[in-house]
């Protein structure tokens, strides 16, 4: 074969890849590259993130069920003090710097809690220090994601292709507890921390081959021109001050209304995340046993969701639109806690956490994360931080506290399951509004404009 030759079979290889992906999630020619190179991104964050968390769900088992709140507390407050320096970093950085610097300091945060795990160094302090950590860990580095994902697509754009870029995520929530399930007999689950870390890594080069795509350096071309136009895609630095976010929720209605989504999204999962830790607590006393259900709950959910991601998600918020789409988990919510207040047993638990997270990844969130193509920048990292971070993990507080309170006055899991079901009912019809007025937002504007 000759040199030519084989740069042809090349090509041809490229295009068919291509085509398909034309036929399955309707790309154009010039996103083909930042849809792959994304697709990447999310597979390695979620995979790094899905090998922690089964570690993180038995550490707060190991720590005691009754002390759950506390570190849900704890992790709010280490939010709280997070959220501010990392606006100050947006503010002075460009997304070129900022985003591989947040990836590499969670990298030495794993390499550290690796060190002391492995020296056996105060192991049930350490074990509540990891959980907060993780709990905190994977919203920065999600939010970071999709933060950049809003500002490098547009509305229409991210209608066509989220749902194939959180696929890769999935592929990574796939892998990642498969790993966890199948490796943590063999070397340890803390040895499993260094493979965690060597995925965020990749996940940094990924970084840098968006960066250095057609949307990453700016272009659009095609998809530009005939999508409504995105908002501004240069990598200046956005500047301003580190509470600049807060100050943007407060004074447009349309990320407020955000705000109160996210505080119902976290109010009913928080509440389904006790309910589970105290069913599998009371099911079994083994250690290993317990980051077995865990991960296999992971491992259901993501088994669920990869499919559709691939294949509908696109198509569905197309053809149903971004409200419909963002309504589709309450719904499945409020069916969920109906089921758990009269039957809260373990195989409830598991069927209902696989299609809740299935509902949520596959269709929920995507959709969420179009509500951000239609803000500007400042909103988009800024803003969107504070909601993702700060926000959830403070609503996840105030529902832990109260969950609490409704135990101490003498409720039931069934009970707390039933009190659920009017809460996701009024999320749902929340979902709705909000969807319509992302719609009008993007008709009205042909690039982004503050939300209001």
């Amino acid at each position: 074969m000759t040199p030519n030759q084989g740069g042809g079979a090349k090509l041809d290889q490229s295009d068919r890849l291509t085509r398909l992906l034309e036929r399955a999630v309707n790309v154009r020619d010039d996103e083909v590259k930042a849809l792959l190179w994304a697709f990447a991104y999310f597979f390695c964050l979620l995979t790094s993130y899905y090998i922690l968390r089964p570690l993180r769900d038995e550490m707060g088992v190991r720590s005691g069920v009754e002390n759950l709140q506390w570190l849900f507390s704890g992790t709010f407050v280490v939010m709280l003090l997070a959220a501010p320096v990392f606006g100050a970093v947006v503010s002075r950085f460009s997304r070129r710097q900022f985003i591989p610097w947040v990836y590499r300091f969670f990298v030495l945060n794993i390499l550290i809690f690796f060190a002391f795990l492995t020296l056996g160094w105060a192991e049930i302090h350490v074990a509540r220090v990891f959980f907060v950590w993780v709990s905190v860990y994977n919203l920065f580095v999600v939010t970071v994601f999709w933060g950049f994902m809003a500002d490098l697509f547009n509305s229409a754009q991210g209608k066509r292709l989220f749902g194939f870029i959180a696929a890769g995520g999935s592929a990574g929530a796939l892998l990642g507890p498969t790993l966890t399930a199948t490796l943590a007999s063999h070397l340890g689950p803390v040895n499993l921390l260094l493979i965690s870390a060597i995925f965020l890594e990749l996940a940094v080069w990924c970084v840098r081959g968006l960066l250095k795509s057609p949307q990453g350096q700016g272009g659009g071309g095609q998809a530009a021109t005939s999508d409504a136009a995105p908002g501004p895609r240069n990598d200046a630095v956005i500047g301003g001050g580190f509470l600049d976010g807060l100050k943007e929720i407060v004074r447009s209605r349309y990320l407020a209304m955000i705000f109160l989504h996210i505080v119902l999204l976290s109010t009913t999962a928080t509440f389904l995340y006790f309910q589970q830790a105290s069913i599998v607590a009371a099911a079994t006393q083994d250690s290993a046993e317990r980051t077995q259900i865990f991960a296999g709950i992971d491992l259901a959910a993501s088994l669920l969701t990869i499919g559709v991601q691939f294949l509908l998600t696109g198509r569905l918020i197309l053809r149903f639109g971004v409200g419909a789409a963002l309504s589709f988990l309450p719904f499945v919510t409020m069916l969920g806690f109906l089921v758990m207040a009269f039957s809260p047993v373990i195989a409830v638990i598991v069927v209902f956490q696989a299609v809740k997270r299935a509902a949520e990844f596959a269709i929920s969130n995507p959709a969420r994360e179009i509500l951000f193509t239609v803000v500007t920048r400042e909103q988009k990292y800024k803003s969107k931080s504070f909601l993702d971070t700060a926000v959830l993990r403070g609503a996840d507080m105030v529902s832990g506290w109260g969950y609490h309170g409704l135990r101490g006055f003498g409720l039931d899991i069934s009970a707390i399951a039933a009190t659920a079901v009017p809460i996701a009912a009024a999320w749902m019809g929340l979902t709705f509004l909000l969807g319509r007025r992302q719609e009008r937002l993007a008709q009205d504007s042909t690039e982004a404009v503050p939300a209001q």
